[in-house]
């Protein structure tokens, strides 16, 4: 019979060692069964009896059982790992055994996250699954927060260094081990925790990244001001700190998904949203208010946000953070792509970058490089694109946040409209380069792509900035602002309010202001293009609110209505998201607008022309919708006028007379009505035009005035 070999300890101890160690055999006699030793360890985690970490075998039986399950002499590392991570010890030989570890999961992590994952050879047991069932990643958890036990009234003390390896590990194993990142979620002291090592600029970017893994699958959304010392934490970041920072941010300030939109009535998330408030301000409106209570936060991201390339990070610097990357397995396929475009450009300039192996440093701590090294622009354009993401979403959020106005008026003051305006050419829409970045697996044309994303981020904040709020009219600039009073004065109707109390000295400066830049690129942009969406949902948040004749005017007089026209009408558009943005932008672009009417009486000159108009509002009544309603208005609002102007208006324009007939109102009032019902209303059902009129008594009067003319 088979002797189990002898466990560490003595008494009862040393005899429940004894006997889990013998279960794990197969019982005494048995042949040695690895699967069975991995089994009981993954009960023991979930259970917390029985076997649960490395300590619990001698180091003998792991040895043993090691070459005939080849895990890498992982468990007999960690065993060594335990006795050397005591309270007294000098976690000298702790870190050793940590440099050991680490390439034997960090190798493992890198197939994995890459493409040659598909090439390598599967293994049964993983390097990592084997640390963390061994008991790993409760180690080094409790390693790293060593610093928050005090003895004899003095904390202990790890270095930044085997912080780092720490951070390193447990990223590595969230990688590859599913169930880690959220059993490390759970531990809420141990994320609370994190955030101290993030004032550590050697720690910094893994206590980042791991945080953001932990916090993405955590169920219940973290309290910011439950972090030690936030206010302290977040002023002492350096802007690029801080910039990475905001990925941390972007989900501790957005509410939590509660899933798919679609599957949830508008209705239930109304009952949803009664009961919150009924709760008070939930978790990330709190972490909102704690951002914003920072002295000189949102100063600091809209100079992020408007930071010229001349005046981002030296080259040194960047290569330091370059060095980080090449060696943190969240940011391998971005460093990929940018080494890619750092070569092309190199090979053209005859200019280059020297990269050093891993570990390879100066006494400084930064990286090798050569007296001629030079930093090609495209790097450091696409290094700042990457940072102004994560800037614009938090700012993007806190716009639509219960302290909105507040933001609004530190976004003005801190001038982040005319700084983007500024950045507008030359980095936000600037023309895509043969070497732009573009991540493994993807096109130019990718929404993943930082180029594209950057985009559609820069387009959802003039959106959210200019959605019913007199801050709107920041977009333009001096020599604009003053078109709208001409077109006030020369229409003999009162100025708007807002365009008055508009502070000259915050407006957009230069030759044009962003509003307008942005109609001359959605002029432009192919037919194709997913920014038509997003372009369109811009230019509408502007004219959204009260209707404004000055408004309605500055965007006609640039061709706009022509352009809708066109891309409904000649290009024969197919999407309907963007048919559906583009029926809404037209709806507030003419409403009461008479002049609007005759441009599209005079582009639509054609029956043919207006047969392809209507096919497309009859073919989707749920995307046309809104213009429906607002034309429907309109037309009411012109038969109760005595106007040369509007009459001639009333019996020429195809649009105005097709509605006016009362088989058209019966059979639009009859689809209008039957086509949503509010116990079966989504999420999409309201952004494709369902409650998003300029205002409640304008979408009900539509379907009223509907029914009286029928």
């Amino acid at each position: 019979m088979a002797a189990a070999p002898a466990a560490a300890g003595s008494g009862a101890g040393r005899g429940r060692r004894a006997a889990a160690t013998v279960a794990a055999w197969g019982g005494w006699g048995g042949r040695p069964r690895p699967g069975n030793i991995l089994l009981q360890l993954r009960q023991g985690q979930l259970t917390g009896r029985g076997l649960v970490r490395a300590v619990q075998f001698t180091e003998t039986f792991l040895t043993e059982r090691d070459k005939q399950s080849k895990w890498s002499g992982i468990p007999q590392l960690l065993l060594k790992l335990y006795a050397t991570s005591h309270l007294h010890s000098d976690f000298v030989e702790c870190q050793n055994i940590l440099k050991e570890i680490s390439p034997l999961l960090s190798m493992e992590a890198m197939a994995f996250v890459t493409e040659e994952r598909k090439l390598t050879q599967e293994t049964t047991y993983p390097n990592t699954y084997i640390f963390d069932l061994f008991g790993g990643v409760d180690l080094l958890v409790e390693i790293l927060m060593r610093p928050t036990i005090s003895i004899r009234g003095q904390k202990l003390k790890i270095s930044d260094e085997m912080s780092k390896d720490c951070l390193s590990i447990l990223y590595n194993t969230c990688v590859c081990t599913e169930g880690v990142t959220k059993r490390l979620a759970e531990k809420n002291d141990f994320v609370i925790f994190l955030f101290t090592l993030m004032t550590s600029k050697k720690t910094f970017l893994q206590t980042a990244t791991l945080i953001e893994d932990i916090l993405g699958v955590k169920k219940e959304m973290i309290r910011l001001d439950e972090v030690p010392n936030l206010s302290s934490l977040v002023s002492n970041f350096d802007q690029q700190q801080l910039a990475n920072f905001c990925r941390i941010l972007a989900v501790t300030i957005s509410e939590m998904d509660t899933g798919n939109d679609d599957k949830h009535t508008l209705l239930a998330k109304n009952a949803q949203q009664k009961k919150s408030l009924s709760l008070g301000p939930s978790a990330a409106e709190i972490n909102q208010a704690a951002l914003l209570s920072i002295p000189g936060f949102v100063e600091r991201l809209c100079k992020l946000a408007t930071r010229k390339v001349s005046e981002s990070t030296g080259t040194a610097s960047f290569l330091q953070e370059l060095e980080e990357w090449y060696t943190w397995l969240d940011n391998a396929l971005v460093l990929d792509a940018l080494m890619r475009v750092a070569n092309e450009e190199s090979e053209h300039n005859q200019a280059s970058i020297v990269f050093p192996p891993p570990g390879a440093s100066e006494e400084n701590g930064l990286p090798h490089t050569s007296t001629r090294t030079q930093l090609p622009q495209s790097m450091k354009i696409m290094h700042e694109i990457m940072y102004k993401l994560e800037v614009l979403y938090v700012l993007c959020v806190l716009l639509m946040g219960r302290q909105r106005n507040q933001v609004h008026r530190m976004i003005a003051e801190f001038k982040l409209i005319p700084g983007l305006n500024n950045l507008f050419d030359k980095l936000i829409w600037r023309k895509h380069s043969a070497s732009a970045l573009v991540l493994h697996g993807h096109n130019q044309n990718c929404d993943c792509s930082p180029d594209i994303t950057l985009k559609i981020q820069f387009l959802r904040l003039l959106q959210s900035f200019s959605d019913h709020h007199e801050n709107k009219y920041l977009l333009l600039n001096n020599q604009e602002l003053n078109e709208l009073s001409a077109i006030s004065l020369k229409a003999n109707i009162p100025e708007v309010e807002a365009v008055l109390n508009t502070d000259r000295s915050l407006v957009c400066d230069g030759k044009r202001g962003l509003l307008t830049r942005l109609l001359q690129v959605m002029k432009k942009e192919p037919a194709e293009s997913s920014f038509r969406f997003w372009q369109a949902r811009a230019v509408e948040s502007f004219l959204r609110g009260t209707t404004s004749y000055a408004d309605q005017m500055f965007l006609l007089k640039r061709g706009l209505l022509e352009h809708i026209l066109y891309c409904i009408v000649d290009s024969e558009c197919k999407s309907r998201d963007v048919l559906q943005s583009y029926f809404d932008l037209l709806g507030e672009l003419m409403k009461f607008n008479v002049d609007a009417f005759k441009r599209f009486n005079k582009y639509i000159n054609t029956d043919a022309k207006f047969q392809v108009f209507l096919k497309q509002i009859n073919s989707s009544l749920v995307d046309s919708n809104m213009l429906v309603r607002c034309v429907t208005l309109s037309l009411d609002r012109f038969e109760n006028q005595v106007d040369m102007k509007v009459a001639e208006v009333l019996s020429e324009c195809r649009l105005l007379a097709y509605i006016s007939q009362v088989p058209t109102q019966m059979s639009f009032l009859f689809r209008l009505i039957n086509i949503i019902h509010v116990q079966t209303l989504t999420q999409r059902g309201e952004a494709l035009g369902w409650g998003r009129t300029v205002n409640k008594t304008d979408r009900d009067a539509s379907l009223v005035k509907l029914a009286v003319r029928c």
